[in-house]
């Protein structure tokens, strides 16, 4: 049940992430967000973060990559400098996440603002050069999880919609433009109330915005999408796409690394009604690793 107080609350959650392979990293995760009767709200007022927050949200590191757990109304790329308009932003925080090494590591790809979950640093140049290789080759496995308005007619499928610039005046909105590049989306339905879905979707393809654009094509936008679904531009619910999984295959004689981001507060609510229970996906990646686990040592 959701809260009803208007007022601002901290919510913390601390949940070890196993990494096959890997020692587990807790992982936690720290929010402000502004409640009412209805989903949390979309704010302008997010506290600053602190370097022991940013380091709390890592999830994996080695010598060569970091996973860290991108929260909701972060940016990625710090603005201009002397911008009026300048937000805070992950690459404000590299500092912190040096861990010893010389220089601070770089965004190996982007995750819209709005969206929260994994996201993956280069920890140097020959690191950002192998995985960009991995992502620009479609290599490395990317699972969302996401809250649409309305349901689907079917139970799985796969979006083929090519995507264009909207135009130049909009920046990085974009559009189904049959003449666009070609953008793919596989999608399943993983529990619904009467008024929305809970989605997994897994972009085959790597264009701006493609998730949004394509469920908001789909005829069920995702919760909270003020620029391609239902959601007011001001005060209205936080998008509810959150990056849930990720596998990388950064080592030829090691298993890929695959790392979960812990569920973020603003979709616990949502998630919950339909059908998600915290308890139940935690035994059953229990069981997928072990099985994994398995197959990896009798190879």
């Amino acid at each position: 049940m959701i809260p009803k107080s208007g007022r601002w609350f901290s919510e913390k959650i601390m949940r070890p992430t196993k990494n096959l392979g890997h020692d587990p990293i807790q992982s936690n995760w720290i929010m402000a967000v502004a409640r009412d009767s209805g989903f949390p709200k979309r704010s302008n007022k997010l506290r600053a973060m602190t370097p022991e927050q940013m380091v709390s949200r890592l999830l994996y590191r080695d010598g060569l990559m970091l996973i860290i757990d991108k929260p909701p109304g972060l940016s990625v790329h710090a603005g201009p400098i002397n911008s009026a308009n300048r937000r805070e932003s992950v690459e404000d925080h590299f500092d912190v996440l040096r861990f010893g090494l010389p220089r601070p590591p770089a965004l190996a790809h982007r995750l819209d603002r709005d969206t929260s979950g994994c996201l993956v640093l280069g920890r140097h140049r020959k690191a950002l050069a192998e995985l960009g290789k991995l992502f620009r080759n479609g290599a490395v496995g990317k699972t969302y999880w996401a809250i649409v308005d309305g349901a689907p007619a079917t139970d799985d499928g796969v979006i083929e919609l090519p995507l264009g610039r909207l135009d130049k005046s909009r920046g990085w909105w974009m559009k189904h433009d049959p003449q666009g590049r070609p953008a793919v989306t596989k999608w399943k339905v993983m529990g619904k109330t009467a008024a929305m879905s809970w989605l997994t979707l897994v972009p085959l393809t790597g264009r701006t915005h493609q998730l949004r654009v394509h469920c908001a094509e789909m005829g069920w936008p995702i919760h909270g999408d003020s620029v391609y679904g239902n959601a007011p531009r001001n005060g209205g619910p936080i998008l509810h796409l959150h990056a849930r999984e990720i596998v990388v295959p950064l080592y030829k004689n090691r298993a890929p690394i695959r790392v979960v981001a812990p569920v973020p507060p603003h979709m616990r609510a949502a998630l919950t009604e339909c059908g998600w229970s915290e308890a139940e996906h935690d035994v059953r990646n229990g069981a997928r690793e072990a099985a994994e686990e398995s197959n990896k040592s009798s190879a």
